[in-house]
């Protein structure tokens, strides 16, 4: 697996950092204005996903997950700035929308 890297990289940080800011409506714009645009990046799809499950659009966020575990597995980089598998996130966001009230996690 090598490094994702967004075509847009820099949006994909304006994004995380709305979201790290709470600012979600941003992040949301930005995110899906990316997936309009044709992006199938796991860090565009995972940060829209959490920001679905953050506003209560379990169903929506569901469907992001499963759009990432269906595509090529990639390394991202986390908040952390440990490297983390895209499906191992995307199996983590599935598994916490059956929790209620956790935080999803998001990629930068």
């Amino acid at each position: 697996m090598g490094i994702a890297t967004s075509a847009n990289a820099q949006q994909v940080e304006y994004a995380h950092a709305a979201i790290t800011a709470g600012n979600l409506t941003t992040a949301e714009r930005t995110l899906e204005r990316e997936t309009r645009a044709g992006s199938r990046e796991p860090e565009v799809l995972l940060n829209l996903a959490a920001v679905y499950a953050m506003t209560q659009r379990p169903t929506e966020a569901r469907e992001l997950y499963l759009r990432v575990l269906n595509a090529k597995d990639a390394s991202l980089v986390m908040p952390s700035s440990q490297v983390a598998s895209a499906h191992d996130v995307a199996r983590r966001g599935l598994r916490l929308l059956d929790q209620p009230g956790t935080m999803q996690i998001t990629s930068r």
